[in-house]
């Protein structure tokens, strides 16, 4: 009767596993990979903001709550972690220069101009050379509004290689990581 129960039961975790593989699309390098969820500005957790002079913009920079649950100071994001990174105009005054709040930041215009995502899976990254590969990272480009931008991503992750491979591929949330956790 052990015997029985453990066959099926075996029978069973076989049956699940290919299941899971069969529904499980299989991967292909490329932003495809990431879709931004709808519900992301009610339910991410923004960590951080930067104010860009250079482009007059405030960038805003959220991740989905169960990576901020899960990050650790030194330790990489956990697979999952979906980086968003939303742009808003500065306000300007007559000169073209960004208007300041109290605490001397940059006071965002109404509305999104543009959203980056960076997003981590198992496997992700495979299919690339080491002149692109981010270790299993994904970039993704997106609207103000939230439609997917078909542009290249060289530079997102040239800047991530160059300047973050000892960081886990990333700026902000790794060093929010190490700042905060």
């Amino acid at each position: 009767m052990q015997r029985t129960m453990l066959a099926a039961g075996a029978a069973l975790l076989a049956l699940t596993a290919l299941a899971t593989a069969q529904t499980r699309p299989s991967y292909a390098p490329g932003p495809q990979n990431i879709t931004l969820p709808a519900d992301w500005q009610q339910r991410f957790v923004r960590y951080a903001t930067v104010d860009k002079a250079d482009r007059k913009i405030i960038r805003h920079m959220y991740v989905n709550p169960e990576s901020f649950a899960a990050i650790r100071s030194g330790q990489p994001a956990p697979h999952g972690t979906l980086l968003i990174m939303a742009d808003t105009r500065a306000r300007l005054d007559p000169q073209g220069n960004p208007l300041l709040d109290t605490a001397g930041r940059f006071i965002p215009e109404p509305g999104w101009i543009a959203i980056g995502t960076q997003q981590k899976e198992a496997g992700w990254g495979e299919g690339y050379g080491p002149e692109q590969r981010n270790g299993e990272w994904e970039y993704a480009a997106f609207t103000g509004s939230g439609e997917r931008r078909n542009i290249p991503l060289n530079s997102c992750f040239g800047c991530h290689l160059q300047a973050r491979a000892g960081q886990d591929f990333n700026f902000t949330y790794w060093d929010y990581a190490q700042a905060r956790r």
